[in-house]
């Protein structure tokens, strides 16, 4: 008895769950439906206007046409209505002299009779009946006014709905990635007179390959492109990789999708280390500000969080990261080194990245350092740190400094200042970023990781990075290589 109501009972809840599942079904196909109705009113609405419209051009052509034929109507009988009166007044002058010629006649004076005769002679001879054209103007024929629209009406005949277009081949060979750009290019597989623009959509991505569906990031979109190219600039390559998709459009519907591509974005990105930069400096992901209070608020809130925490078991964290290596278990520095260095390490390869520093900054060092550098350590004043400094006080100083030497750079300061580190080859230069002119070369032999460094009194300075080695940079680094480069004389193997 109890095994047969158990069966019941799973026959009653697959039922239910049927039922449920049919339910939805049906409510999906009556949304269906009424999708239907209403786009296939909008569809009709649209043919209306569409043929609205060609009525509307065919009946501006045709009053048109018909005008034309009017003017040359009226034309015509003007030009007949003119040669009609000419053809009057002619033949009443003819009918005058026809008259007198015949009242001559009865003359019988044989010198009036000459006389007259002369006289009609002359007249005759300037009569106008004598110089008057018989032949019309213009024709009657209307013919050069005729139409034919056998080819427009099989034309119309074989007007269509438009097609959907085709998905359009994107050219991975004719792609692009340099200084933060990417010029994407693609074709239609066949020629479609009828596409009116293209849709481009990317988005950023760590993995290669096709795109994911899940857990990515969402697409970017570049809407009516009349081109076969495009170029996306200013990006901030902070990913590895970009997916990109382009699909076709005509004035009724959208195509489908290009296969997708993926391009390498490759940058140097990191961003400034809180958890050991000096406590006059407040540090906010990419941007670092000079802070007089000497962090004592920030030191209240952490020794509150600190003794809240006290109790709990702290989560383990892995150190596996470039992020983490990077940091390890440095200090805080402290003293007159207000300093806070990047989070992540150069360990090999070229890397670039900008700093540009506020109006009101009074000091400032940009550089590398190794990894591990003393809490007191100032950057330029170690063996294992290179760095230009700028000094605003009183007057403007501006050098490059290693080992605690230093090298008067007689240049103006930029705005902004471009960091190249070429690891591998010992190199590290800095540029003006906005000209990429270049203001001093560092070379040497590194021997460990390299962390970007940041010094700073009053002021702030913010720092770019997933930024790819400019273009104009690597042609100076080509040119300046080849030709073999100036040695600073701050310059030593480290």
């Amino acid at each position: 008895m109890d095994e047969e109501r158990e069966t019941l009972q799973r026959i009653v809840s697959t039922l239910v769950n049927k039922n449920d599942e049919i339910h939805n079904f049906i409510d999906m196909l009556n949304h269906t439906i009424s999708n239907v109705q209403v786009n296939s009113s909008n569809a009709i609405s649209e043919l209306d206007e569409e043929f609205d419209g060609l009525y509307s051009v065919l009946h501006e052509m045709k009053g048109s046409m018909a005008n034309t034929i009017q003017q040359e109507e009226a034309r015509k009988i003007q030009a007949l209505q003119d040669q009609l009166s000419q053809c009057s007044r002619a033949l009443e002058s003819s009918e005058e002299l026809l008259e007198l010629a015949v009242q001559s006649l009865d003359i019988k004076n044989p010198v009036e009779l000459l006389e007259a005769t002369r006289q009609i002679k002359d007249s005759v001879t300037v009569a106008s009946a004598f110089r008057l054209s018989l032949k019309p103007k213009v024709s009657d024929s209307m013919t050069h006014m005729m139409v034919d629209f056998a080819l427009e009406k099989r034309m119309l005949q074989a007007v269509k709905f438009l097609p959907v277009p085709k998905a359009p081949e994107i050219d991975v060979a004719a792609c692009l990635v340099s200084d933060n750009c990417i010029t994407i290019s693609w074709r239609m597989p066949e020629e479609d007179s009828r596409i009116d623009h293209f849709v481009l959509e990317y988005r950023k991505t760590n993995f290669d390959g096709l795109p994911r569906l899940k857990g990515e990031q969402r697409w970017e979109l570049v809407d009516y492109i009349k081109a076969t190219q495009y170029t996306l600039s200013g990006l901030k390559f902070d990913t590895k990789y970009m997916n990109l998709r382009v699909q076709a459009c005509n004035k009724a519907v959208a195509g489908e999708y290009s296969d997708p591509v993926t391009l390498e974005t490759k940058a140097f990105v990191f961003s400034l280390d809180s958890t050991s930069s000096h406590l006059n400096l407040k540090v906010e992901d990419t941007y670092v500000e000079w802070d007089p209070t000497g962090g004592k608020g920030q030191e209240k809130i952490k020794g509150k969080e600190n003794k809240n925490r006290s109790n709990t078991a702290s989560p383990k964290r892995s150190t596996n990261s470039p992020r983490a290596l990077a940091r390890g278990s440095r200090d805080r520095f402290a003293g007159e080194s207000y300093t806070v260095l990047g989070d992540t390490a150069v360990e090999s390869g070229q890397h670039y990245w900008e700093v540009r520093a506020q109006k009101d900054c009074k000091s400032y060092s940009v550089g590398v350092t190794y990894r591990n550098p003393g809490k007191f350590d100032q950057l330029g004043k170690t063996n294992s740190s290179w760095c230009i400094h700028i000094n605003n006080w009183l007057q403007t100083t501006f050098s490059a400094k290693h080992n605690n030497k230093a090298k008067t750079l007689d240049i103006p300061v930029p705005d902004r200042i471009g960091i190249y580190c070429d690891f591998d080859r010992g190199q590290l230069s800095f540029y003006n970023a906005s000209s990429k002119a270049l203001l001093h070369t560092f070379r040497t032999k590194f021997t460990q990781p390299l962390l970007p460094g940041f010094m700073i009194w009053c002021g702030g300075l913010t720092v770019t990075t997933g930024l790819q080695v400019p273009s104009a940079v690597k042609t100076l680094q080509k040119s300046e290589n080849g030709l073999g480069g100036s040695t600073s004389s701050l310059n030593n193997v480290a």
